[in-house]
């Protein structure tokens, strides 16, 4: 009897100290592929378990927020777990890896409460490969609320490879332009090791565990949040979203949250699955706010002619501007960028004349501007004209009226919430006016270029520029461009200005001809700014040129044949019932790729390859003719079949 009292304790006692899994819940997909457990802890601190096809992504990884005026992030009380909702969306990009898109998502809401009653919402949407959360605050209230920290973690395994770019320290760099996710990924490191610059990772961060892929990002961020990144937190033994750095800021403005309630944070995407499913995701555009209205008859994509990248500053004048649009009409491409300082060396007058004559030969301009106030010391002009609404509104009338397409605004101060505002006050007084837009030294778009169809490019990227700056970048540059299909390129444009097929002065270039070549397809923008000049260009094959007189940038589909980040990459690109097929070796080492272009049919096209490194090979060839594919080292291919 002494013995079953004792027993009859112990397990009381176990039962009052275990944890109570009345507040479990277990949330899935459509398919079941995706298995999310979502719980409180014994601090009642909200957290997540991430699975994929029963294999472990994320172990347990915190949530929350923390305000000013409260705590959402402890001692919460579970209200509900909705039943599943299914969501479906259907949109239209106007240029990008597809352009007609379909989403289907099950969609729950957990309903909490903090220790002060105050109401307070997780949304969790499961899609076909995909993963999302974010935070609501339901009640209204006209005081303005501040979020204090953001505690959305990822824990991966020790075992996890990690693909990850470090955050710059602000106001550092080149006339303090830092930062505008502008640095090398470092490749298949450890999740918990620190980034060498202190201040975390930027966004899309590419993570493999048990061969499952999984990237990370954030869309939909509005007016009334800053941009996030993550940072290694030793105490959770995760990787936490965090805010800017204090210097992130428009002069005068918010760093951190802040806005009245109701009040949603941005989405937190995961995409999951094959690198196959990562390559051809497009999360970050489903879960982007719907594009605002406004007329859309301006917007169309293509390639442009530019000057800068190869010439440099001597090179912006009247007399090199007009031989540029030449090129660009000789090439069929649409546009002519004419970059920094033009008000000082061509002016307005001759602006305009620049502007008429290139219509004459049907092409439209695009000109550049500094973004910049007091945040950097950047001396390239026209500066400090973009900064008010009223300033915007006189000088984007004043390029409408002479016929200029778009601007290239430049030399952003980072992702403080006011600096988060300028972008959208920028795109909105651009969409009035009909202006197409291009975002430099810049952060990351997060899904924008649908919520504003004219925003056709960032940068956000270490592009070709890079390459004629430093003989470290070239060295570096085919490995960064075989990862960035699988990070940067996955859910947002990005303008790398690509492709030179000649010669990088004071540079030697390690890709080949081929490689370059491939990278306008490989790498999506809404308008490629293409590298090569008229006099580098006029040296190529012809069968190149008539390549490059006909490249879309409004692809129909698109397929990751092959690849690894920063090994190699092969992509189908199909606009109508025309497939390009595109591979780039990252690697220093010939490869032989096996090639399955049975999705395409039997067709016939041109193959271009690399005989040597500085030469072409052409040659005819059919689909199901062609089972596999020789790469020399840093070498490349281009196939187009019709």
């Amino acid at each position: 009897m002494k013995h079953f009292f004792i027993c009859s304790l112990l397990i009381i006692l176990w039962g009052c100290q275990k944890h109570d899994k009345s507040t479990q819940h277990i949330l899935s997909n459509a398919d079941g592929s995706i298995e999310l457990t979502f719980d409180l802890n014994k601090n009642l601190q909200p957290y997540y378990l991430l699975k994929y096809q029963g294999k472990m992504v994320l172990d347990t990884s915190r949530l929350g927020l923390k305000r000013t005026d409260g705590n959402f992030e402890s001692q919460l009380s579970l209200v509900s777990v909705s039943e599943p909702e299914t969501i479906t969306d259907s949109y239209t990009m106007f240029h990008g890896k597809q352009q007609q898109m379909e989403y289907q998502a099950k969609q729950y809401t957990v309903h909490l409460k903090n220790n002060q009653d105050q109401e307070f919402n997780i949304l969790f949407q499961l899609s076909e490969n995909g993963v999302a959360l974010k935070y609501q605050f339901p009640e209204t209230s006209e005081d303005l609320k501040r979020i204090e920290e953001e505690f959305t973690s990822y824990k991966f395994g020790p075992e996890t490879k990690s693909w990850l770019q470090p955050m710059a320290k602000a106001k550092t760099g080149w006339e303090h332009t830092n930062p505008s996710y502008e640095e090398h990924y470092e490749m298949a490191i450890s999740p918990d090791k620190p980034s060498h610059i202190g201040e975390g990772w930027v966004y899309p961060a590419l993570f493999e565990t048990d061969s499952v892929w999984a990237l990370i990002s954030e869309t939909g961020l509005k007016e009334n949040y800053c941009g996030s990144r993550l940072k290694y937190n030793e105490e959770l033994g995760a990787l936490q979203v965090t805010f800017p750095q204090t210097e992130e800021v428009f002069p005068g403005g918010a760093l951190n949250p802040e806005s009245v309630t109701p009040w949603e944070t941005p989405w937190r995407i995961i995409t999951i699955g094959s690198l196959a499913d990562i390559a051809e995701s497009t999360l970050g555009t489903d879960l982007a706010d719907p594009a605002i209205e406004m007329n859309t008859d301006f917007i169309k994509g293509g390639l442009s002619s530019w000057s800068w990248v190869l010439l440099k500053d001597d090179f912006t004048n009247y007399e090199t501007s007009k031989k540029f649009i030449d090129y660009a009409s000789n090439m069929n491409w649409d546009y002519c960028l004419i970059d920094c300082d033009w008000d000082q060396k061509i002016g307005f007058e001759k602006l305009a004349e620049l502007a008429s004559y290139a219509q004459s030969k049907d092409v439209k301009v695009l000109v550049w501007y500094n973004s910049a106030g007091s945040w950097n010391t950047t001396p390239y002009t026209p500066r400090s004209k973009l900064l008010t609404h009223e300033a915007r509104e006189s000088e984007f009338k004043k390029l409408k009226d002479i016929g200029i397409a778009g601007v290239k605004i430049d030399f952003f101060g980072g992702d403080g919430q006011s600096m988060i505002a300028y972008y959208h006050d920028i795109l909105k007084d651009a969409a009035a006016h009909e202006l197409l837009v291009n975002f430099h030294g810049t952060t990351l778009p997060r899904g924008w270029q649908r919520t504003y169809p004219n925003l056709m490019t960032m940068e956000s990227i270490k592009g070709e520029e890079f390459v004629t700056f430093e003989q470290v970048n070239a060295d570096l540059q085919p490995s960064h461009c075989a990862t960035i299909p699988f990070t940067r390129n996955v859910y947002d444009p990005m303008d790398f200005t690509p492709m030179v097929l000649d010669s990088i002065p004071r540079m030697h270039r390690r890709t080949s001809k081929a490689f370059e070549l491939a990278l306008p397809i490989l790498f999506t923008s809404g308008v490629q700014h293409m590298a090569e000049i008229p006099e580098g260009m006029s040296k190529q094959p012809g069968e190149v040129i008539e390549l490059l007189k006909n490249i879309p940038v409004d692809w129909d589909e698109s397929k990751l044949l092959s690849g690894y980040p920063g090994k190699d990459a092969v992509m189908a690109r199909r606009k109508g019932s025309t497939w390009f097929v595109v591979g780039i070796n990252g690697e220093n080492i010939p490869k032989t790729i096996p090639l399955d272009l049975s999705f395409t049919g039997s067709k016939t096209g041109t193959l271009i390859t690399d005989k040597q490194k500085n030469s072409f090979q052409i040659e005819n060839v059919t689909s199901d003719q062609l089972k596999e594919i020789e790469l020399n080292g840093y070498g490349g291919f281009v196939l187009k079949l019709d």
